[in-house]
């Protein structure tokens, strides 16, 4: 499965000053902000996102429209440790899960799920990095 989505919920957020942040406002339509369901979690000064079943574990972030998919991914797989080349298991893994614009409608999109043990690390329980 394929899709030129992309969404993010951490430093890759407008208003996150960091480089690759801007690679992506450059390179990408900014769609909305978006939300899924999940489990927000501060792993040092970025945050992870573990998907959960349960309806009321939402993360907010932005959903973008990638110009060029491919070479944006691969950048961005890169950025996140889990592209070729990284030991397994990666901390972050890109998967394609759905998630809900701020208007109610569904998409498609890629994100970077969280992939180590999070029995350490605190929950950001409003499911909001950037604390609006």
């Amino acid at each position: 499965m394929t899709s030129d989505r992309l969404f993010v919920y951490g430093t890759l957020m407008r208003g996150y000053v960091h480089p690759m942040a801007k690679l992506l406002s450059a390179n990408a339509d900014f769609l909305g902000e978006a939300s899924c369901r999940g489990r927000l979690y501060l792993v040092k000064h970025y945050p992870g996102l573990v998907l959960s079943d349960d309806a009321a574990d939402i993360v907010h972030g932005e959903l973008y429209r990638l110009r060029e998919a491919q070479a944006l991914l691969r950048e961005f797989d890169m950025y996140e440790a889990c592209g070729e080349g990284f030991p397994e298991p990666t901390q972050y893994v890109r998967q394609m899960f759905s998630v809900t614009l701020a208007g109610g409608s569904e998409s498609e999109a890629w994100t970077y799920l969280y992939n180590w043990p999070v029995a350490k690390l605190t929950r950001i329980e409003s499911g909001r990095f950037l604390g609006k």
